[in-house]
């Protein structure tokens, strides 16, 4: 049995909390930007973009020394942000393989990847890496991609100093001459350790790398064995594969309360931007958006919108849910937001050559949400009716658009509407042999011509709400000669007749 051939790429960003919270905020990113961490007033710098360093800010500066650097934007750090940039990191490393190890630490996303077999879809090593950094850096990250046959040497070289390229490819077997220039911070080790080989003088992997194996071991134990094979690049691994979930989600917190809607809708904006690119990544569409705003007082204010198709069109979907939010605003102030989305499979729809171009959906989409501000959510959609015989019972369910639905109706056959009049009105009949012979529906007097019926119904014996109806289809005549055709119902419990509607 030959050896299974290895090959890793890793997935390297430092300032991490810093990267989650621009990743969401585009106007902060050209300028000097640091995060704090902690309580009041022993507040720190855990992270920061790289314009504020070249201003001379460092990690573990307080709040008063941040103070005497003019113009820079600083923000607490934020958990929930960088939980859900790092889902999004790991969900983009999965599109190259689905064996993906995370190797994230405090303040620094890292995960390696399974790369070995994947040139027939990728192409070569150094293709897919910069495939990879490019749809990462579409993300708003910025990081570098180390590539190499051995785990751990794809692990320190992306921790290591980044060169003018973020791309670094290791040929099988140059390892140790790869990781010779790197310090030794690239390398776990304990402070104690630490401390001991700086008491030898040993500052870099290659001088780690060339002292006695046995020597090391009998000042160390294994433990300096361990990192002599780190340091040559011999040091084998158990890959932990891990199975991250798919899930459309995003989280900010914003930096202020906002309180008015077309503030809210600009974070929505870039909010969205994101979703839409994680589902096109996976050939999907969007079909549902659910809003959930923390509002101050310790509240949520949640909305979901789901148009007719799914669909990717940022506008769209914007136009939507301003008009959602604009119909049931908030009645607090926002802290924060979070958008989660349902995916949905993309529609295409087959013209024939000679085909009519069909209506597109996002107008009835937006028709549907201006009705729906107006009316109420109740109000519209598509009447469904109840298990019932009673007259007038159904229930308004969502409006969706059936797939693969065709008519049964050719379009050459005539057809005729009823229209039922809600509340039916109440008119007076003349009736003779217990038939509807005259009567006068809105000041004007009618003779029925024909007549069809009665459709005797009722029902609900075991409730006080007892009901029975008969119903009458009619033609019948003014004295103008107007023809109306039209269905009289008579109650029979309290004796009384009613135009209940009237075909067109």
């Amino acid at each position: 049995m030959t050896k299974r051939a290895e090959l890793y790429a890793c997935l390297y960003a430092k300032e991490f909390p810093a990267q989650a919270l621009l990743r969401l905020r585009p106007d902060l990113r050209d300028k000097p930007f640091l995060v704090m961490e902690g309580e009041p007033p022993l507040q720190q710098v855990c992270s920061l973009n790289r314009k504020a360093s070249k201003l001379g800010v460092a990690g573990g500066m307080t709040q008063v020394e941040v103070d005497t650097f003019p113009s820079i934007e600083l923000l607490p750090r934020s958990v929930k942000e960088e939980a859900a940039a790092k889902a999004v990191l790991l969900e983009c490393a999965g599109g190259f393989s689905p064996r993906i190890e995370d190797r994230s630490e405090d303040h620094a996303f890292l995960c390696v990847i399974d790369i070995a077999g994947t040139e027939k879809l990728f192409g070569p090593p150094e293709v897919l890496a910069r495939s990879l950094l490019n749809q990462v850096r579409a993300l708003g990250i910025t990081g570098c991609v180390a590539v190499s046959s051995n785990f751990h040497t794809a692990v320190s070289l992306a921790r290591g100093p980044s060169p003018s390229s973020s791309v670094k490819i290791v040929p099988a077997g140059e390892e140790a001459a790869a990781l010779a220039s790197l310090p030794l911070t690239v390398l776990d080790f304990a402070a104690e350790q630490a401390e001991t080989f700086t008491l030898w003088g040993i500052s870099t992997l290659q001088m780690l790398a060339a002292l006695p194996e046995k020597d090391l071991i009998a000042r160390m134990g294994q433990e300096g064995k361990r990192l002599r094979q780190l340091a040559r690049g011999e040091l084998t691994h158990f890959f932990q594969p891990l199975e991250p979930a798919f899930e459309l989600e995003e989280r900010m917190e914003l930096d202020s309360p906002v309180e008015l809607l077309d503030s809210l809708l600009f974070v929505v904006a870039v909010m969205l931007d994101q979703l839409i690119l994680r589902a096109k990544a996976r050939i999907l569409a969007l079909a549902s958006i659910t809003v959930i705003l923390s509002l101050e007082g310790g509240t949520t204010h949640t909305r979901a919108v789901r148009p007719a198709l799914p669909t990717n069109d940022e506008q769209l979907w914007i136009k939507l849910l301003h008009l959602d939010l604009e119909a049931h605003p908030p009645r607090a102030a926002i802290l924060s937001l979070a958008l989660t989305a349902e995916p949905g499979s993309t529609s295409k729809v087959q013209l024939g050559l000679f085909s009519p171009q069909l209506r597109e959906p996002m107008r009835l989409d937006v028709t549907l949400a201006r009705i729906r501000a107006i009316v109420g959510d109740d109000g519209v959609g598509r009447a469904v009716l109840k298990d019932t015989h009673r007259p007038d019972r159904f229930r308004m369910e969502p409006f969706s658009v059936p797939t693969g639905a065709v008519s049964a109706v050719s379009p050459g056959q005539p057809r005729s509407a009823l229209r039922q009049l809600r509340p039916a009105e109440n008119i007076s009949v003349t009736t003779r042999n217990q038939r509807p012979k005259t009567f006068v529906f809105r000041e004007r007097y009618y003779s029925v011509e024909h007549i069809y019926g009665p459709w005797l119904t009722g029902g609900d014996w075991w409730n006080p709400t007892l009901w029975g109806l008969e119903q009458w289809d009619l033609v019948a005549r003014a004295q103008d000669n107007a023809l109306l055709c039209c269905c009289l119902v008579r109650d029979l419990m309290r004796d009384c007749w009613q135009m209940a509607a009237l075909y067109d």
